[in-house]
């Protein structure tokens, strides 16, 4: 049985879903824009071998929304408390992209860690001027950005839809007919569904997977990747090379766009490196 539950200490606020046995606890961060339940397709056959909990970040679903503790050492420090706390053992810790840099700051802080699962996390690409490059920063960074500064629209998520970057692999003849097409049907299932996860015909049913819990997403979390204060003026290399425990990477396929945009987490120079940086790392 799924649990959902809430954690309140110390200024901390974090909403979690667990379900509950006698084995060894799992902690899970999502990534950036979704919420816990981005990982509910997995929790029952993880919960064959693991105590499963996962946990809304900042800024997402039903955990804290205040936009001065959008970054990696409010929210890591908030998971940490939660871990003391709540599940007051060490933990089989993973993180999903921007939750991966969570993650690997618990671990390089604390002894709490018994084996860390870093899922495509972007080390380096999304720090400093190279995160202009990346992926996120051309898509969901940027497009929070624009949506802060206008007043007209108020539906982050059918913003984020018309102004995504998907846009740009659809061919140029038909782009804009589709585009239009496609964003009115959105727009009518946001008007008759706004608490429902975004669906859309004929939209490919994994990139709609990056709109789960989309709905209770604070933008003003995607600013923090566009003005690069996510991080706190931490390196990352500074975070990698006091993980102590085991550590897993495991990273998609690298691709360059033709625009030069990373469409992938980080390269296979910047793998390289995050496995020379962590003492006990294969991937």
């Amino acid at each position: 049985m799924i649990i959902e539950r809430f954690y309140q200490n110390q200024g901390a606020s974090l909403k979690y879903y667990e379900i509950e046995n006698s084995s060894p606890p799992l902690l899970l961060i999502h990534a950036q824009g979704v919420d816990g339940k981005s990982f509910a397709n997995v929790w029952e056959q993880l919960s064959e071998r693991y105590h499963v909990y996962s946990v809304d970040c900042y800024g997402h679903g039903g955990s804290l929304h205040d936009a001065g503790k959008y970054n990696v050492e409010d929210i890591g420090n908030a998971v940490i408390r939660f871990i003391e706390d709540v599940i007051k053992e060490k933990v089989y810790l993973l993180g999903h992209s921007s939750g991966g840099l969570i993650t690997a700051y618990i671990a390089a802080k604390t002894d709490l860690c018994r084996y860390l699962v870093l899922e495509d996390s972007p080390f380096f690409s999304s720090q400093g001027e190279r995160r202009k490059s990346s992926f996120n920063y051309i898509d969901l960074s940027t497009v929070c950005h624009r949506f802060i500064k206008q007043t007209e629209n108020k539906d982050f998520v059918l913003y984020y839809f018309s102004n995504q970057y998907a846009w740009n692999f659809f061919p140029e003849k038909s782009r804009e007919k589709i585009k239009h097409s496609m964003i009115k049907m959105a727009a009518k299932y946001r008007a008759k569904h706004p608490d429902r996860d975004l669906k859309v015909p004929f939209w490919p049913k994994a990139a709609l997977s990056g709109f789960q819990g989309m709905d209770h997403y604070d933008p003003l979390f995607g600013e923090t990747f566009y003005n690069d204060s996510f991080h706190c003026g931490i390196a990352h290399e500074d975070i990698l090379r006091n993980i102590k425990c085991q550590t897993l990477f495991m990273k998609a396929q690298t691709n360059i766009n033709e625009d030069g945009i990373l469409m992938a987490a980080l390269s296979e120079e910047d793998l390289k490196k995050v496995t020379e940086l962590i003492a006990d790392c294969c991937y």
